[in-house]
């Protein structure tokens, strides 16, 4: 009898631990999991995007009249003259451009033969008024001639005073149509010039023998030049774009803002600014424009954006490398908190219409509701739900569920 109950008893053990090692190899072990600490302490909201810089003053140098440019950044300045992008200016001193009358343009068949037609008959009137001048030359010698003589019969009392009165008269009537007929025939010289002119072809018409017939165009401000708009020789209308001219050091931040994110911005506003290439610097707005305009972004999005204009508040030794439309991102403070309790954003996941975490309790997951107040990119302030010290689940799986064993990832 004994050594069947030693029997059955070993088999009855060797049972159990059978079933024993099965349940432990069958029992799920926790799952790994990054877990973070909401903890009190500063939040800041801010609204994000991208600007850039722009001097405050650019004065736009244009064309007074229609007429050609000389080349504005001539490298030797022997025509035109030498001016290029970052050059100090002087208001009222430094020529920025040079200008001269344009060339003729070039001429169609008919209306050629009609300017050669009346070039022609130009010709023919300064003949016949030069015929004319001959005639009346002429007639004035011999009506002088005669008043000569009358005068002298005259003093001899063999003529009356009337014939001398009728030769006076004719001295008098000739020199007048002479003078007359000079004059038409500086008219019609002058009408012949002006038809030749018409005629002259682009490669015949004279060139500016001196800067005298040229106008210099002077800096209207002190400053450097910040764009050359028309840089090559060209013949520009009146009123062209020529240069831009501002100061460097009188910078400011435009950024175009969702119209959703203006209306939570006010003048006075904290701004940090980086992303340029160099330190962080701090400004502020100094202005939200009151009107917005429609904007299509990279992906084809209409957007309605409002123009905020920011103010450096740092010295200008920390972003004196800025320069004109350079790239910066801005960073708008709307709320901000010494201590607040917080979660990361990846901690958050809806519960219906609710916000809810999955909060680490004794090595389990726990489906906790929270109330969110404000929120950034990285953080949300959590007003009610959880407090100061709980650990949650960051970025949780579709493996996490309420009461599912959980390891810390990092205690592995």
């Amino acid at each position: 009898m004994r050594p069947t109950w030693f029997k059955r008893a070993g088999w009855s053990f060797a049972l159990i631990a059978a079933v024993a090692a099965a349940v432990w190899f069958a029992w799920p072990a926790p799952i790994g999991v990054d877990l973070v600490t909401a903890t009190n302490g500063p939040m800041e909201v801010t609204v994000d995007d991208e600007g850039k810089t722009q001097v405050r003053h650019v004065y736009t140098v244009s064309a007074p009249i229609a007429g050609k440019v000389l080349r504005i950044s001539h490298p030797s300045g022997e025509q035109g003259i030498s001016r290029h992008v970052g050059d100090t200016v002087v208001a009222d001193e430094t020529v920025v451009a040079v200008m001269q009358p344009t060339t003729p343009g070039f001429i169609d068949v008919r209306s050629r033969e009609q300017l050669e037609a009346e070039l022609t008959a130009a010709d023919a009137a300064v003949k016949q008024g030069e015929a004319e001048v001959r005639r009346l030359e002429a007639a004035l010698a011999f009506s002088r001639t005669e008043l000569q003589r009358a005068r002298t019969l005259a003093r001899s009392q063999n003529i009356s005073p009337q014939a001398l009165d009728k030769a006076t008269l004719e001295v008098d009537v000739n020199e007048a149509a002479l003078a007359s007929a000079k004059a038409q025939v500086e008219l019609r010289r002058s009408m012949r010039t002006s038809a030749a002119a018409r005629l002259m072809n682009p490669s015949s018409a004279p060139k500016p023998a001196d800067a005298a017939c040229c106008i210099q165009i002077r800096a209207p401000v002190t400053g450097r030049i910040l764009k050359i708009i028309q840089e090559s020789e060209a013949a520009v209308p009146a009123g062209a774009p020529l240069v831009e001219i501002g100061d460097p050091l009188d910078l400011e931040v435009a950024v175009d803002l969702l119209s959703t994110d203006a209306v939570q911005i006010a003048p006075g506003a904290p701004v940090r600014i980086d992303g340029w290439g160099g330190p962080a610097v701090q400004g502020r707005v100094t202005r939200v424009d009151p009107a917005g305009f429609l904007k299509i972004s990279a992906l084809g999005i209409e957007e309605q954006r409002v123009r905020a204009t920011i103010d450096f508040v740092d010295t200008a030794e920390a972003w004196s490398r800025l320069g004109h439309e350079f790239r910066v991102l801005v960073h708008v403070t709307v709320w901000k908190a010494d201590s607040a309790l917080t979660v990361p954003i990846g901690a958050l996941f809806r519960k219906g219409d609710d916000w809810a975490v999955f909060a680490a309790k004794d090595g389990r997951a726990r489906t906790t509701l929270v109330k969110i107040g404000r929120r950034n990119n990285r953080m949300a302030e959590v007003l009610s739900g959880i407090s100061p010290g709980i650990q949650v689940v960051l970025h949780p799986s579709d493996r996490i569920r309420d009461g599912i064993a959980i390891e810390d990832r990092e205690r592995r």
